[in-house]
Parts: C-alpha cells; structure tokens; sequence
C-alpha cells in the first residue's frame, strides 16, 4: 500500500503594507510599504521552495479583517497559520491580533499557529509546528 503524503498547506496573515502606520514607534525604523512587499515575497519563495503550498491574506486593520481571515479558511484547510509581526508588534494593533487569533480559532480549531518575526522568517516559523502532531 502506498501512502500519498500532500504538501503542508501554510497561509500567511498580515497587514496590508499600504495601510501600515510607518510613523509608530513600534515599528522598525526604514521600514516602508515596499521593504514589507519584498520580505513577504521571500517568505513565500521559502515555503515554496519547501514544495509548501502556501497563501497569502493581507488584511485591512479595520473589521473587515476577521471576515477575510475567515473567508480564507472556509476555502481550504491549513496545516499551520502564520500571522505576521506587524499585526502583532504593534501595542494600538492588540484588538486586531486577537480578533484575528480568534478568526483562526473558530474557523480551524486544530490548525497549528505559528508568528514570525519578520516576513523572512515565515517558513522557519511555519516549519516549527508543521511536523508537531
């Protein structure tokens, strides 16, 4: 018998680069809507070049987020969430984050959830819980 082993599924949450608040003092200085644009490409190159299927969801730091986050779940099942370090970092972020981590909550409650650091550390933080069961 032959056993059929399917790619990791990882999607990756994060903030619309374009709606970020570069004027917080949380944030790293330098960092801009272009520099998030190019980390989140070699994030997802490194799962790729993992032979991951992953996807990406960028959302908007209003109410809307949680819907998005939601919507992409219902369409397909992950072996492991990430959710990005400009969600997270951010002290006036907090109520987006848990609201996002509740999103995932409901929506995939056996979905292992992994946060990064910067956008090019996404695999190595997937890779953390993908082959914990």
């Amino acid at each position: 018998m032959t056993t059929i082993h399917q790619a990791p599924r990882v999607l990756f949450i994060g903030q619309q680069p374009e709606t970020v608040d570069f004027s917080d003092p949380a944030l790293p200085a330098g960092f801009d809507a272009a520099k998030i644009h190019a980390g989140i490409a070699i994030g997802m190159q490194q799962m790729s070049d993992r032979g991951w299927a992953a996807e990406l969801c960028l959302a908007q730091p209003d109410a809307s987020a949680s819907e998005a986050v939601a919507q992409k779940l219902a369409g397909a099942s992950y072996d492991c969430v990430v959710i990005g370090g400009g969600i997270r970092i951010p002290p006036k972020s907090l109520l987006l984050f848990e609201q996002l981590i509740n999103a995932v909550h409901a929506a995939a409650p056996s979905t292992r959830l992994a946060f990064n650091t910067t956008p090019q550390d996404t695999a190595d933080a997937a890779a953390r819980w993908l082959w914990v069961r």
